[in-house]
């Protein structure tokens, strides 16, 4: 399978050349690495299937295709085919493809199997702490939206369509995902390196709203 992994990178390297700089190669490297050192704390998952899921997670992201989720599973598919992945596995990979998005929580199975934990915690804390603000304001750049309106309140009751179309400020989404995620971590590895960046985010909150009052 290593061979498979290797071929991966460079499919997925190559797909996502010129990304938007928060959903790009290195956020899925980050990802990669951070599931690899969550499955090795947590017994009987399947290693091949979180580098795998964890490497393909984000080929088609929907909010670069007009919403579009099938996009992704259907491109991972077609690649996992022609590597000869075993058709258990390829499953296995496109059900922690089409669960791990944080808009689709209400959908989320009810016993989801460990590889999708482990990839949706390591997905989940590339999103907060230091990178996690940088991404969220390297994004609200690409879409121009405003970085902060004192007069605009944070919708904390979207539905998954609300959600897909906002265009709020970039310290509202702190509030509306960001602030939300170290509650929702699956594994005992990633609740602990959650708490951690979530103390630096509100940290961070602190600092941004004294030099924005001028305090």
């Amino acid at each position: 399978m290593k061979s498979t992994i290797n071929n991966t990178v460079e499919f997925v390297k190559e797909k996502l050349n010129g990304a938007e700089a928060g959903h790009d190669w290195f956020h899925i490297e980050r990802v990669w690495k951070l599931a690899r050192k969550i499955a090795e704390t947590e017994k009987n998952c399947d290693p091949d299937v979180v580098e795998l899921s964890a490497l393909l997670h984000d080929i088609a992201d929907p909010k670069f295709h007009n919403g579009d989720e099938t996009i992704a599973p259907r491109i991972s598919r077609e690649f996992l085919e022609s590597q000869n992945v075993p058709n258990e596995t390829i499953e296995k990979v496109l059900f922690v493809i089409e669960n791990i998005s944080f808009k689709n929580r209400s959908q989320a199975p009810a016993n989801p199997p460990i590889e999708l934990k482990i990839v949706q915690d390591a997905d989940r804390i590339d999103a907060i702490g230091a990178i996690g603000i940088a991404r969220t304001f390297n994004f609200g750049g690409f879409k121009n939206n405003p970085m902060y309106d004192p007069n605009v309140q944070p919708n904390l009751n979207m539905s998954k369509e609300q959600y897909k179309k906002s265009n709020g400020t970039t310290i509202n989404h702190f509030y509306e995902k960001l602030l939300l995620l170290k509650d929702l971590m699956n594994t005992e590895h990633g609740k602990k390196m959650a708490q951690e960046r979530h103390d630096y985010m509100l940290n961070f909150l602190d600092q941004f709203y004294k030099e924005w009052n001028v305090d």
